[in-house]
């Protein structure tokens, strides 16, 4: 194959399904319209500007996900707070069901990235916990509907409404009351090896905050759904504070600040321009992000 016909090919498979049946029906109509004298004709495929900023910008985007040890979605209930939605969980507990949700697989199970399921002994060894801490946790996990633990070879499955790995289109539930973004794997399995003892209630923080975090800039905002950024309502570090139930918001403050990533911080408080004595919160990419390519290279910026 000549390096051109070699480009041609590759150009056509990554083609959408839809562009490619537009092509094979033009193709058919010049067929009829010239029939034998189509030999002096041949549809070459010259993708538009926007077509390779397209590719450009996942191929940004897919490669922060590699550098971040891939991702799963994390699903949210609008901004109901992590404490509304599961009330048995401790600031500790929301801090291991994060670090559970990375090992989500396509159909749910819980498994090791060689594909060897996780059952309750291995999940066990994997939280650092004793048994009987390990045992009441995990029947909160039950209760609340987290994970189920039913299979007769004692594999765990993820609530797909909370952890999803794959396509969301077929996750086969409605979608529309959630909320999601990319959670990355290797950078929150980083975080709990880390923070998983004393500091692991400064690592709930990552998880009770993300409800709040408008994903296609990732900062704290009132209407995190919200995709206009001349639109986005930026919340406060005391309005933050009143719905973590934090009575001090300075102990936010430092809680936030606390925590690190590679030497560079989790949170980004930077001073609002309007008042020095109120602080905006931007949340590190690397921990979660579902915004452009382009919004991605300005908030990487913050952190760098």
């Amino acid at each position: 194959m000549t390096v051109d016909r070699l480009a041609e090919h590759r150009r056509w498979a990554n083609l959408t399904p839809n562009v490619k049946r537009g092509l094979i029906g033009e193709k058919a109509r010049l067929e009829d319209e010239l029939g034998e004298h189509l030999v002096h004709y041949e549809l070459t495929l010259k993708p538009t500007e926007a077509q390779r900023r397209g590719r450009q910008a996942i191929g940004q985007l897919g490669a922060h996900a590699e550098e971040n040890g891939g991702f799963v979605f994390a699903l949210f209930n609008g901004c109901m707070t992590a404490a509304e939605r599961f009330p048995s969980l401790s600031q500790s507990d929301l801090a291991r069901l994060m670090f559970i949700g990375t090992y989500t697989n396509y159909d749910g199970r819980l498994q090791h990235d060689n594909g060897r399921p996780i059952d309750r002994r291995n999940l066990e060894t994997l939280l650092n916990m004793s048994r009987a801490r390990f045992l009441e946790f995990f029947k909160k996990l039950i209760a609340e509907g987290i994970v189920t633990d039913g299979d007769e070879h004692g594999d765990i499955y993820v609530n797909p409404s909370i952890f999803y790995r794959g396509a969301l289109a077929d996750a086969g539930f409605k979608l529309d009351d959630y909320r999601h973004t990319r959670l990355f794997r290797g950078t929150v399995r980083d975080l709990y090896e880390r923070y998983n003892g004393r500091t692991i209630k400064q690592l709930a923080l990552v998880y009770a905050v993300l409800p709040f975090v408008n994903f296609a800039c990732n900062i704290v905002s009132f209407n995190p759904e919200e995709s206009d950024e001349e639109r986005i309502k930026p919340m406060d570090l005391d309005r933050l504070a009143a719905l973590l139930n934090y009575r001090d918001t300075q102990s936010l403050r430092k809680g936030l600040e606390a925590i690190t990533l590679d030497g560079k911080p989790v949170f980004y408080l930077p001073h609002n321009i309007h008042d020095k004595r109120k602080r905006r919160i931007v949340v590190n990419p690397r921990i979660v992000f579902a915004g452009s390519a382009e919004k991605l290279a300005a908030i990487k910026v913050l952190f760098n």
